[in-house]
């Protein structure tokens, strides 16, 4: 118990007992000249003057120390010796050979670089008899004197004492030297390879291009310098981005994706005509501010400027923005569907001329009254839906031919007398025929025949353009094709008003 009390203050002392000290180098090696003396179940030498003896069994040590900080070294010393161990005080026994491997911690009470520095040592070693073969484990505690007598070389003499867990214990008494060498790293507290004499930023981490500052957007401007920290920007302007490249960071640039002017916050003006685009009426025209930045300029002479003028090379009127208006309705011709009368603004300049509540842009019928079913046209009469009706029964042709009999001439003339009274609307000339016979037969029979009555008409003078002529075959009968009655009525020409 008291071996583990003592081992326990010496720790104490080594943990609180520091002091300021001078840089020290970062190496050193260590080699003494040991007294041995152990002994069971007491160590202790009959007279003490035989402590350094030749008598008492002696070793060497060779150590290498390594700095951890301003006053605490790591030391690994390896020793080997001569056994003086005893079964009793009367009786001793030589010539075994005794090894140790330690690894201690020293602590330097005094800066280095005093004359006198006394140490304390403390830490855990094994111990092995290479005659016996066993080995033990120790913990060994100790002081020293360092004498520095030249720069890196010191004389030290040592006393330690090592407890023993196998009751074995013993001291080891030694004087030597110690040779330091390797001169310690610069400090670099926040390890970021730059040493905090160079570091700007000494306990951040940073980069050895910016002395040891971050730049957390990688744009070379270190953070504590850069306006803009996390978004990449230009050294000229402090770290900021500039997307146009005018010269003004995009966070003061009222224009940022446009390269601009300083004098309109990075705007620009194209016309140069000292008025930013973003309030110029003629951004590529230079003009003055009394006119919005637009030129002074009628170019068509109608005395309204080119800025106001819808028709700047065209002649025209004020009501019309400009533009010509020949009929002056205020609608201008461009966009006037009916440029030459005059008419309503709400119907695209065009008027009704015949008062049929469909004005003329959408009345085929312009000039006569009609209904909106047919376009603005008049219906067609009673009496001559009665002539293309009687036309069907009547127009007949040569059995099984095209050909047309003489007497279905004059009932064709009363159809171009229909078409000459009603010029708007155009007819459908549609062929018919009954079931009796082959069908592919009887199709081309129908379109035949209605061309037949297509091209009758149109040698009456009527326009083709205004003309289509089909055949049907017999797939759409009007009576029973069983019956004599029924085949005549199916064998037919129909005649179809209708306007466009």
């Amino acid at each position: 118990m008291k071996q583990v009390f003592t081992a326990f203050c010496l720790a104490l002392v080594l943990m609180f007992l520091q002091q300021d000290a001078l840089a020290q180098p970062l190496n050193g090696v260590t080699l003494r000249t040991l007294w041995y003396n152990y002994e069971n179940p007491n160590p202790e030498w009959a007279n003490w003057s035989e402590i350094f003896s030749y008598s008492v069994p002696r070793g060497v040590e060779i150590a290498y120390n390594r700095r951890l900080d301003k006053h605490t070294w790591l030391v690994v010393p390896a020793k080997i010796g001569l056994l003086n161990r005893s079964a009793s005080n009367s009786l001793r026994t030589r010539g075994e050979v005794l090894g140790n491997l330690d690894l201690l911690l020293q602590e330097n009470l005094f800066k280095y670089g005093n004359f006198v520095n006394p140490t304390l040592h403390l830490g855990i070693g094994t111990t092995y008899n290479f005659d016996k073969r066993t080995g033990d484990f120790n913990i060994p505690a100790g002081i020293g004197l360092n004498f520095q007598v030249a720069p890196d070389f010191n004389i030290n003499v040592q006393s330690q004492y090592r407890f023993s867990i196998e009751n074995r214990p013993g001291w080891q008494h030694g004087i030597g030297f110690t040779v330091n060498f390797g001169e310690p790293a610069p400090p670099d507290r926040d390890k970021d390879g730059v040493t905090d004499a160079d570091d700007k930023c000494p306990d951040v981490f940073g980069l050895a291009t910016l002395m040891g500052c971050p730049d957390r957007d990688n744009d070379s401007v270190a953070d504590g310098d850069d306006k803009c920290p996390d978004v990449a920007g230009l050294v000229a302007l402090n770290g900021c981005p500039d997307a146009d490249g005018d010269g003004i960071t995009d966070a003061d640039d009222a224009c940022p994706t446009e390269k601009g002017l300083a004098a309109f916050r990075g705007c620009p003006d194209t016309d140069n005509d000292g008025i930013a685009d973003a309030t110029d009426k003629c951004p590529r025209e230079a003009g003055p501010a009394s006119n919005n930045g637009c030129p002074i300029l009628d170019k068509d002479g109608d005395g309204i400027l080119d800025k106001d003028d819808a028709c700047p090379t065209e002649k025209g009127v004020t009501s019309a923005k400009g533009c010509p208006d020949k009929d002056g309705d205020t609608v201008a011709d461009k966009d006037d569907a009916c440029p030459a009368k005059a008419g309503s603004p709400m119907h695209k300049g065009c008027p009704d001329t015949d008062g049929d509540g469909i004005y003329d842009n959408e009345d085929r019928c312009p000039d006569k009254a009609g209904v909106a079913a047919l376009k603005g046209c008049p219906e067609i009469k009673k009496e001559d839906k009665a002539k293309l009706e009687r036309a069907i029964k009547l127009v007949e042709f040569e059995s099984g031919k095209a050909t047309l009999l003489k007497s279905s001439l004059p009932v064709l003339d009363e159809v171009v007398s229909v078409m000459n009274q009603y010029p708007e609307y155009s007819l459908n000339i549609n062929g018919h025929t009954d079931s009796q016979g082959d069908d592919k037969m009887n199709l081309d029979l129908s379109q035949r025949r209605a061309q037949a009555c297509y091209t009758y008409l149109v040698f009456k003078g009527i326009a083709e353009t205004r003309m289509a002529s089909a055949g049907f075959g017999e797939t759409q009968p009007v009576g029973d094709n069983k019956t004599a009655a029924g085949r005549k009525q199916n064998r037919r020409v129909v005649f179809e008003l209708y306007v466009k």
